[in-house]
């Protein structure tokens, strides 16, 4: 069996006409056929006993001839913003690997979408050959060197959910030259309503087959009882919460049960405690590494101002709520997380009595401020609808980038 496997998107019936130019004219059918034949994902299977997959995820790209010359560098890099990387070591941990993406893997991946233009793609390997000795052999080596650094690279944001802000399978990075040439064309007269109709529903099929099959792959590779236990906790397919989950399968329940009573911190929650909690599980002591347990944090009657925790604090406040946590008193956690949050522990007594739904998954660095906006009101001022929620957001987003 091939160490390597291309993930092609699926067949619509409207393809054939899509790819001739008589029917859509000669500009949207070499468009159209770039789509229908461009890899969507390379996938590396075991590579190696340390690791059980490897996924790369590749954005869709016309304009390759462009991207293939070193005047439009920036071009090329703009495209590699897109790629996702992600890995699954033996352990089910999952991790993100787009940082360690070189300029030369980059420039090599898209000589591989160029050389799928003719369709050369389904008939020679050689371009697979040389991506896996360059992302799985060469990277490999790297990690095999660096052990200790692997906890820098867990995943701790992205979604399985297509569509969800994070998620791992961006759509509107995927084929925008190609949605773009299929309205003008529309407009001009070239292709008809229904014609256009169909090729946006073979689209929404084709990419959603996509996703469903890459998410089937790398759910395959993760562990059966942490999925469970995510499940439960309403968090969805959080990956940075499955891997909160799984870096201390004891404290699973504890976990599960936060997230259960407060799955809008789930972005929050792993952004703030995975990092604490994989330097213990790839070793070292909590001394070696600035953690040692904190004395004692008094409970402010009033919470801190804006800028009065300094970052020491804050990894200090961080270590407290980790045991908080883990230690399962609802009580204890609620009073941490609000001085972790600088609030009142009112204010989060209530979100955890009323998880509001509209409030969504905010962003680990915009969650402060909202519960903050949240804090300054009195209890029967909090929004009710769906608008008044969001434009809270808006606010707490504009406040937040300001500071």
């Amino acid at each position: 069996m091939s160490p390597i496997e291309a993930v092609i998107a699926p067949p619509q019936d409207v393809d054939s006409e899509l790819r001739d130019a008589g029917v859509c004219g000669p500009e949207l059918a070499h468009l159209g056929r770039l789509y229908c034949d461009s890899p969507r994902a390379l996938v590396f299977r075991a590579p190696s006993p340390d690791w059980r997959l490897m996924l790369l995820i590749l954005p869709w790209a016309s304009r390759l001839s462009l991207l293939g010359n070193p005047i439009f560098a920036a071009l090329a890099r703009q495209w590699g913003l897109g790629v996702r990387f992600i890995g699954i070591d033996r352990d089910h941990l999952v991790y993100d690997f787009r940082a360690l993406l070189a300029e030369r893997t980059l420039a090599m991946l898209i000589d591989l979408m160029r050389a799928c233009e003719p369709g050369a793609f389904h008939r020679d390997p050689r371009w697979l050959d040389v991506l896996f000795d360059a992302l799985a052999s060469q990277m490999l080596t790297t990690l095999e060197k660096r052990r200790s650094d692997w906890s820098r690279h867990l995943d701790r944001t992205h979604r399985l959910e297509s569509g969800a802000a994070s998620s791992l399978f961006s759509q509107e990075e995927r084929h925008p030259d190609f949605s773009a040439r299929l309205r003008q064309a529309l407009r001009e007269g070239t292709i008809d309503a229904g014609f256009y109709g169909r090729v946006l529903r073979s689209i929404d099929r084709r990419e959603a087959e996509v996703d469903a099959r890459l998410t089937a792959i790398v759910i395959h590779q993760l562990d059966p009882a942490t999925l469970a236990q995510l499940s439960l906790a309403r968090a969805g397919q959080h990956l940075g919460c499955y891997n909160w989950l799984r870096l201390a399968p004891r404290y699973a329940p504890a976990r599960a049960h936060l997230l259960q009573r407060l799955p809008w911190m789930a972005d929050f929650l792993a952004e703030t405690l995975v990092p604490l909690e994989a330097r213990r599980f790839f070793g070292g002591t909590d001394a070696e590494y600035g953690d040692a347990p904190a004395e004692p944090i008094e409970q402010p009657h009033d919470p801190p101002p804006l800028g009065a925790i300094d970052p020491e604090r804050c990894s200090m406040i961080d270590h407290s709520l980790g045991q908080a946590i883990d230690g399962g008193q609802d009580r204890t956690v609620i009073e941490t997380l609000a001085l972790r949050l600088r609030v009142s522990p009112a204010v989060l007594r209530r979100l955890w009595r009323e998880a509001p739904r509209a409030l969504g998954t905010p962003a680990a660095w915009l969650l402060p401020t909202i519960v903050q906006h949240l804090a300054e009101r009195p209890a029967r001022q909090w929004p009710q609808a769906d608008e008044d929620w969001q434009a809270l957001i808006e606010r707490a987003s504009d406040r937040a980038l300001a500071a």
